[in-house]
């Protein structure tokens, strides 16, 4: 950071970790009601651009440590000029020019320290914050139990199987039956899928169209990538809160979207149409030992021709917060989208993993761990399978869609969706984010555009049912229950004294 404006950053500054940022080409994003022609546009976005460029290389070409993450690429060049440039457009058409054009002018005027000040904010500003080895809180979480008694208390947390169903959990295999139905409907559907992002109809082709090949039909999708919200009302203020999306600031139904990605996707979550894919499996019984005594476990996915696939697989001991499986994973059809402003998974990420080798580390060259990677989905669950029994806990945050990511059924599962209900019921649910936000006082998911961190996901929601737990043993213990040697043993109901008359009738 400089220690003023326009004072150089320190030689010994701490190389910062890079921003990844999304492939796009130097072109005005669309508005229903741009400011300007897309001419005019265009030519004062490629000024601002020249002007990025211009003091990048100066930076490329500086001897200062933390050259290599103030450096921007090609795209990040790109996607900021972009950034800019929207910002300014989405104002007053009026001031417009006048103001872009002042922006490029501080910019032909910047000297290189006050660039540099301006790059180590913005990063400063995106960054995620780093995940602990442990299980994070800003407000301590406190049982009044061991570990080993939170062990034994959390199968009463356990989700009942009966009515999961009907909110997304697979609780039985699909008959023979019901998957030959799923496998006539999607022949004869001919790969023709509905986009999950903007709605289009589209065509997918699994192994590529032997004439092009092409994976998917329709082109480029636009979209917004976040939902549209309803401000908050001002006090005082009557005006109308029209819903705005919350990626552009875009009102609702004025705009096809704000971003774009090469091609449409789609995602399915009908069991038989799942099952099509991988089938699922019930979680062995186990006779193993060293096994932990409940397990966290958080999943990412992205988009690929056979749907919404896993690509990422996360387990942590509970409740310690132990690392206990970390492992990308290669899905079964062409990868079309990583997802990864959600799911935090890169294409990096895919290149610099290393064949998954149980018990080793191999570490990259800024110090950080290298993921490992697993051929499938299939080996990603036997992978998990090793770490649980069927009476083994399986805690996490909106279980059903990670269970049916790996296609997994399991007869024991704590979910943090359910541990804490939305005051309107199912199937609304609460975030994870909000939740500790709410109980812990911490901040998750702040990576921003570098999406999710399943470990950190997985250890938030064992910490949040650590929390439930000492809710209900303090309850508990107000009601006269204690514990010994692991278990929990109701009040002894104290029995009347016998009356006279109760004695003479006995007798």
């Amino acid at each position: 950071m400089a220690n003023g404006a326009g004072s150089p950053l320190p030689a010994k500054t701490v190389p910062l970790p890079k921003v990844k940022a999304p492939e796009e080409s130097l072109n005005p994003r669309m508005l229903l009601n741009p400011p300007a022609s897309h001419p005019i546009r265009l030519r004062l976005l490629t000024m601002l651009h020249e002007q990025m460029t211009r003091l990048n290389d100066q930076v490329k070409r500086s001897d200062d440590a933390s050259k290599a993450a103030l450096t921007l690429s090609n795209s990040e060049l790109i996607t900021q000029a972009l950034d800019e440039e929207f910002q300014i457009a989405k104002g007053s058409s009026a001031v417009y020019q006048n103001l872009i054009k002042s922006r490029i002018v501080v910019l032909k005027k910047m000297k290189l320290p006050i660039w540099k000040e301006e790059r180590t904010k913005k990063i400063a500003e995106r960054l995620p914050k780093a995940v602990p080895d442990g299980p994070i809180t800003s407000t301590p979480v406190v049982t009044d139990l061991t570990p080993a008694e939170e062990i034994a208390f959390v199968p009463r947390l356990a989700a009942r199987q009966e009515g999961l169903s009907r909110h997304g959990y697979v609780t039985a295999m699909p008959t023979e039956t019901e998957l030959e139905t799923a496998r006539k409907g999607v022949e004869s559907a001919q790969g023709w899928e509905q986009c999950d992002r903007c709605n289009t109809r589209f065509q997918v082709f699994p192994g590529r169209r032997e004439e092009d090949g092409a994976l998917t039909s329709g082109g480029q999708c636009t979209y917004h990538w976040a939902k549209p919200r309803r401000p908050e009302r001002v006090t005082g203020s009557n005006e109308p809160r029209d819903l705005k999306y919350a990626c552009c600031d875009e009102t609702l139904g004025t705009s096809t979207g704000c971003t774009k990605a090469d091609s449409h996707v789609f995602k399915t979550s009908d069991p038989k149409r799942l099952a099509l894919v991988m089938p699922f499996e019930t979680t062995p019984v186990s006779d193993r030992n060293d096994i932990p005594g409940a397990v966290c476990f958080d999943c990412e996915m992205g988009y690929s021709t056979l749907g919404m696939e896993l690509i990422r697989l996360t387990a942590t001991a509970w409740p310690d917060g132990r690392e206990v499986l970390d492992i990308l994973v290669r899905p079964l059809g062409e990868v079309l989208d990583l997802n990864s402003r959600f799911s935090g998974v890169w294409p990096e990420d895919y290149a610099d993993a290393v064949p998954y080798d149980k018990g080793s580390q191999q570490v990259a060259a800024d110090g950080t761990p290298r993921l490992q990677i697993v051929d499938s989905p299939l080996k990603a669950r036997e992978l998990l399978f090793e770490l649980l029994g069927l009476e083994t806990p399986l805690i996490g945050h909106a279980l059903e869609n990670d269970l049916n990511a790996a296609r997994i059924l399991h007869p024991t599962i704590v979910d943090t969706a359910l541990l804490f209900p939305h005051h309107r019921g199912l199937p609304l649910r609460f975030g994870l984010k909000m939740l500790m936000k709410k109980h812990l006082g911490r901040d998750i998911q702040v990576g921003g555009s570098q999406g999710h961190d399943s470990k950190e996901d997985a250890r938030a929601a064992g910490d949040l049912v650590r929390f439930r737990i000492g809710e209900m043993w303090r309850r508990m213990k107000g009601e006269g229950w204690t514990k010994r040697d692991g278990e929990f043993f109701p009040p002894v109901p104290i029995e009347p004294p016998v009356t006279d008359t109760e004695r003479v009738l006995a007798e």
